[in-house]
C-alpha cells in the first residue's frame, strides 16, 4: 500500500520545512540535503535503529518499509502530533548520520 499523500503533506508541515520528500515507487525518502534521514512507507516513518536513535524514542517498535528490509524503528502519524518532539527526531537523525560518500567519476571509453 503507497503512502497517501495528505500523510506526506502532514509530516511536511509538522516539520516545518526542515527535509524535503524525494517519492519513489510510491513511497518517500525524507531527505535533508543529500542524506536520507528515514523512510515514509505504508502512511508511518521508518528510521534506522541506531544507538542515539533508540535512546531518543520512548517506546521502540521494529517495523520493515518495505519486504526484504532490515528491520528499522516505526513511528506511527499518532506520535507526529507532537511536532516539537518530531522537529527534534529529525534533528538527531540528521546529526548523527553521516554525510553520503561522493559518487566518483565515470570513466569514459
Amino acid at each position: 500500500m503507497a503512502t497517501a499523500p495528505e500523510t506526506a503533506d502532514f509530516l511536511l508541515e509538522q516539520l516545518g520545512g526542515r527535509v524535503r520528500l524525494h517519492r519513489m515507487f510510491g513511497e518517500y525518502a525524507v531527505k535533508d540535503g543529500a542524506k536520507t534521514l528515514a523512510l515514509l512507507c505504508d502512511d508511518a516513518l521508518f528510521v534506522r535503529q541506531l544507538p542515539e536513535v533508540t535512546a531518543f524514542l520512548p517506546d521502540p517498535v521494529a517495523g520493515q518499509p518495505y519486504p526484504g528490509a532490515k528491520p528499522w524503528w516505526r513511528i506511527d502519524p499518532d506520535a507526529w502530533e507532537d511536532a516539537d518532539w518530531l522537529r527534534d527526531l529529525i534533528a538527531l537523525l540528521a546529526e548523527v548520520i553521516p554525510e553520503p560518500a561522493p559518487k566518483g567519476r565515470r570513466r569514459r571509453d
